[in-house]
C-alpha cells in the first residue's frame, strides 16, 4: 500500500511517519506497516495539539529533542490495546478442565501456581485468568499471576480495576456479583473488581524485546494478539523465551490469528490456539 499523504490539521509526511515507525520498532520490535499510516496520525495529534506544536516534523524533532519526557507518551499512544473479558473462553475452559486438574496433581507438594499474562493491557486478561482459578483452585493455594504491558497508561488503568459496565455486560450475572463490585452515586454505570483478584496480580511496565528480570517458572504463559506485531525472528526469539519460562510440560495460549507452527519446535499445539512444551 502506498502512503498518501493528505490535507490535515498537522502536516503529516511520509518521512515523519519513516522516523516513527522506526523509533517504535527500535523500541518494541513492532512492525509497524504502511497501512497504520493514519493510524499514527490520529493517536499522535493529540500529542502534537497538546505540546502546542504545528506540524509532525517538529513533533519529531521534540521527540528526538526531549526523549526523556514524550517517549513514554509516544509508545503509549500507539500501542494497540484490544481486550475484553474472557476473550477467546474457549482458553478458560481448556485451563478449567485441563490445566488446573493436572497442575492440582503436579503441585500438589508446593501449592503454588504461578501464571504470567504478556500483554495484559488493560487488564480484562488476567482478571479472567483470575477469576478461573479462584473459582477452580483450593483456598489454601497460593496463586501469583505477573501481568506486563509496555504501555503504562493501560496497566495504571488495569491495576484500579475499575470499568465501565458495558465492559462487563456479556457477563453472567453470578460472575458479576462474586467478583465486581457496583459503583454508586458519582460511580453509577461502573463496576470495581473485587480485591480477591488485586491481591493476587502483580502489574509490573515490561519491554518483551528487552531482558525480563523473572527468575521464577511459570506454570502457563499467555501471551495473545502480541506476536502478530513482530517480525519472524524476534517471534522466534520469543517463542524461545517463552519456553525457558515455562515449567516442564507447561502451557503457552497465544492468539486466534497466531501460530506457532514454523518458529518452534519446542511447543505441541493441544488445542485452539493452545500449545504445550514438549519437554
Amino acid at each position: 500500500m502506498a502512503i498518501v499523504e493528505k490535507d490535515r490539521e498537522f502536516k503529516f509526511t511520509a518521512d515523519d511517519f519513516n522516523f516513527l515507525r522506526k523509533l517504535s520498532n527500535e523500541h518494541s520490535g513492532i512492525q509497524v506497516p504502511d497501512e497504520r499510516f493514519d493510524m499514527f496520525y490520529s493517536r499522535l495529534s493529540k500529542r502534537v495539539r497538546k505540546l502546542g506544536l504545528t506540524n509532525f516534523k517538529e513533533y519529531c524533532q521534540y521527540l528526538k529533542d526531549h526523549p526523556e519526557h514524550e517517549f513514554t507518551e509516544f509508545i503509549n499512544a500507539i500501542t494497540t490495546n484490544l481486550t475484553a473479558f474472557f476473550r477467546e473462553m474457549h482458553h478458560f475452559d481448556y485451563i478449567r478442565d485441563v490445566v488446573i486438574p493436572e497442575i492440582l496433581v503436579r503441585n500438589k507438594a508446593s501449592k503454588q501456581i504461578r501464571v504470567w499474562s504478556a500483554g495484559c493491557s488493560t487488564g480484562e486478561e488476567p482478571y479472567s485468568i483470575a477469576i478461573t482459578l479462584l473459582e477452580n483452585v483450593p483456598s489454601d493455594w497460593d496463586i501469583k499471576i505477573l501481568a506486563t504491558d509496555l504501555d503504562t497508561n493501560v496497566l495504571q488503568t488495569a491495576s484500579e480495576g475499575i470499568y465501565t459496565e458495558d465492559r462487563v455486560s456479556e457477563l453472567p450475572e453470578s460472575v458479576l456479583k462474586q467478583w465486581f463490585m457496583r459503583g454508586k452515586a458519582s460511580q453509577s454505570g461502573q463496576v470495581k473488581v473485587r480485591p480477591q483478584l488485586q491481591q493476587i496480580i502483580q502489574f509490573k511496565k515490561l519491554n518483551l524485546i528487552q531482558d525480563w528480570p523473572m527468575k521464577c517458572h511459570f506454570d502457563f504463559i499467555f501471551c495473545r494478539n502480541v506476536l502478530i506485531y513482530f517480525d519472524r525472528e524476534t517471534k522466534t526469539a520469543l517463542a524461545k523465551r517463552y519456553a525457558q519460562m515455562l515449567s516442564s510440560r507447561s502451557w503457552l495460549f497465544i492468539g486466534h490469528s497466531e501460530s506457532l507452527n514454523q518458529l518452534s519446535n519446542e511447543f505441541e499445539l493441544v488445542a485452539c490456539t493452545s500449545y504445550r512444551k514438549n519437554t
